[in-house]
This record gives C-alpha cells, sequence and structure tokens, in this order.
C-alpha cells in the first residue's frame, strides 16, 4: 500500500509520527510530503523532516491519503489547493482517505464529508458541520477512516491496517508494539 500522508506547519507531531511508524511497520511504503521546502514545525516545537515536497510528487501516484491534524497544521491543509484536490481525487475514486483530529475540517472544506460518519477532536466539533459526528475514537464510512486526536492514533493506523490487511494482520501488529487495549 503506498500512502502520502502531508506535513504542514502546525501539525500535531505524534499523529504524523505515530501513523508514518505504524504503517511502516505494517510494510507501507509510506511518503510524507512538506507543504514547503525544509524541515517543518509541528504544534509543539518539533521539527519534522519529511521524506519528499508536495510539489514534487503527484498524489494520483498513491493508494492512501492521510491527513495528521493540529489546529494550525490543519488550516494550513485546508489553505493548500493541492491538498484540497488530492482530497477530492481520492474521495472520487473510492481510495482510502483518512484524517485524525482536527483534520477532518480539511475533508469538509474539499467537500467530501456531506451524510457521512466522522469523528473529529472534541474541540473542532461544532465547527464540522457537513458530517455526521459520531463519538468514537475511530469511525469508519466506506473508503473514508476518522479519528480523534493523538491518544488514538494507534487505533486509528491499526484500523487502517486492518481494512488493507485484515484484522489478524492488524491485532498481530499491535501485539508486536504492545499497544495497551483498553485504557
Amino acid at each position: 500500500m503506498k500512502a502520502l500522508i502531508p506535513l504542514a506547519d502546525g501539525v500535531e507531531e505524534m499523529e504524523a509520527v505515530i501513523v508514518t511508524d505504524v504503517l511502516r511497520r505494517a510494510g507501507w511504503a509510506v511518503t510524507t510530503a512538506s507543504l514547503r521546502l525544509g524541515p517543518v514545525t509541528g504544534s509543539r516545537g518539533v521539527r519534522l523532516l519529511a521524506d519528499a515536497v508536495w510539489s514534487d510528487l503527484s498524489p494520483a501516484d498513491f493508494e492512501a491519503l492521510i491527513l495528521p491534524g493540529g489546529a494550525r497544521g490543519t488550516q494550513n491543509l485546508m489553505e493548500h489547493a493541492g491538498v484540497l484536490e488530492a482530497v477530492r481525487l481520492f474521495d472520487a475514486g473510492g481510495r482510502r482517505l483518512a484524517a485524525v483530529c482536527a483534520a477532518p475540517l480539511v475533508l469538509q472544506a474539499a467537500g467530501v464529508l456531506r451524510g457521512r460518519r466522522v469523528t473529529c477532536h472534541p474541540a473542532v466539533r461544532d465547527q464540522l458541520r457537513e458530517g455526521v459526528w459520531t463519538d468514537a475514537p475511530v469511525v469508519e464510512d466506506g473508503s473514508l477512516i476518522t479519528s480523534q486526536g493523538p491518544g488514538t492514533c494507534f487505533a486509528f493506523a491499526l484500523a487502517l491496517v486492518a481494512r488493507s490487511e485484515g484484522a489478524k494482520r492488524a491485532e498481530a501488529l499491535a501485539g508486536e508494539m504492545r499497544v495497551l487495549r483498553g485504557m
């Protein structure tokens, strides 16, 4: 599975790193792409070095588009025409599309949430007007998977693995990583 994860200044570091790490452990070819040249500064000041620059890639070459959140990172993704275009492309093609924390607002800005079940961080829940909000750590609706925040990222990434490779593979991976259940 080839996945693309855009990184913008203000990204929630845990969401970007945990999801990238878990999917790479599952054998996915994950490419992180910054929206501009140079390191990305996360919401907590952690500097991340992306694998590529968004403008050098073609989102059409990927099978999954995964959007990490963070308030400012989400705003930066929402303001990037290429990211919004990619969201629409993935949605129209029924490809895997995923967003965590505030990033479902990017899906809304792209116009792909109408009538779909979705979750997000409770702090931005009132801004989510087009989806059918569900208070669950991870929500799946067709090819769309959403999650609530940094603490749900292992479950989020494992849901992506389960959707692609089955529940047994996701459970095995969770066991290898010693992911705690039921906390």
